[in-house]
């Protein structure tokens, strides 16, 4: 046992950093007795009262993204610098905390995700609720056929300004939020036909059925991506909205700030 115990004390000898994900209160009372190194919990609920925590909007099922996530909040909310050695503890097959990762900081490109929530206009909640519903369809489609859809979330005023009906809108007289399980089903529902659906900040829909009309002068989105897109990067240039696109193509789900392409996701890994 002597060569395992050697080999893990140089694993976290010279770390920087702990960062335990979604611990339970025992965990994290035992790693807080540790208080030689900063201690930052990132779960989607601040459940041990932690000092120092990120907010996991997403459940990432993909480990490497989780903690990618929870890495780029921590540099950002400056818990942690670029330089830092970090020892990522989190649950990747079953209810316990089983997989520890030796990361640095500076080794993980921005994903865009941390940005989308905590510098948007609409809810955080909001923005979680959508991008669910994009990705459950990403990776069910509708009757087992990929499908697309736009979500524009938040500034509903300025986005109503800037588009047209196309249809009826089914939700003209409705309360109805983003985050319901019936309504997920209708927005499901309404995906296949055209147009974008139109989201405020704290979660109703507006308007299913839209068409963005939004100056495409000046607007730059990757080769290969089709008028769905460019519409969602026009309408977030010229209002505070947000854009969560599923491509159905290449069913990929994208989003879109400020006219820029900011997130790229594959339904599959989440």
């Amino acid at each position: 046992m002597s060569g395992l115990e050697d080999f893990l004390d140089r694993f976290t000898d010279d770390i920087d950093g702990v960062c335990l994900f979604s611990p339970s209160s025992s965990v994290y009372e035992s790693y807080g007795e540790d208080t030689d190194r900063p201690l930052i919990v990132i779960a989607p609920d601040n459940t041990v009262g932690a000092d120092s925590f990120v907010e996991l909007p997403l459940d990432f099922s993909n480990p490497t993204e989780r903690v990618r996530f929870g890495i780029e909040g921590a540099v950002q909310q400056g818990l942690v610098d670029e330089e830092m050695t970090l020892l990522c503890a989190l649950k990747s097959f079953g209810d316990d905390i089983d997989t520890v990762m030796r990361v640095r900081a500076a080794e993980f490109t921005r994903s865009g995700v941390y940005d989308l929530f905590v510098n948007s206009r609409a809810e955080p909640a909001v923005i979680r609720n959508v991008l669910e519903v994009s990705v459950e369809l990403g990776k069910k489609g509708q009757k087992g056929k990929p499908v697309g859809a736009l979500f524009v979330v938040g500034d509903a005023g300025k986005v109503m300004n800037k588009s047209r009906p196309l249809s009826y809108n089914p939700f003209e007289k409705s309360h109805v939020h983003v985050g319901d399980p019936i309504v997920n089903v209708m927005l499901k529902e309404f995906s296949r036909l055209d147009g974008a659906f139109v989201i405020s900040d704290s979660g109703k829909i507006v308007s299913a059925y839209r068409y963005l009309e939004p100056a495409a002068q000046g607007v730059d989105i990757p080769k290969g991506l089709g008028t769905r897109h460019m519409a969602a990067a026009g309408i977030t240039r010229d209002t505070n909205a947000i854009a969560i696109v599923l491509s159905e193509s290449d069913g990929l789900v994208r989003a879109f700030k400020g006219g820029e392409l900011i997130l790229e996701l594959d339904p599959e890994d989440y």
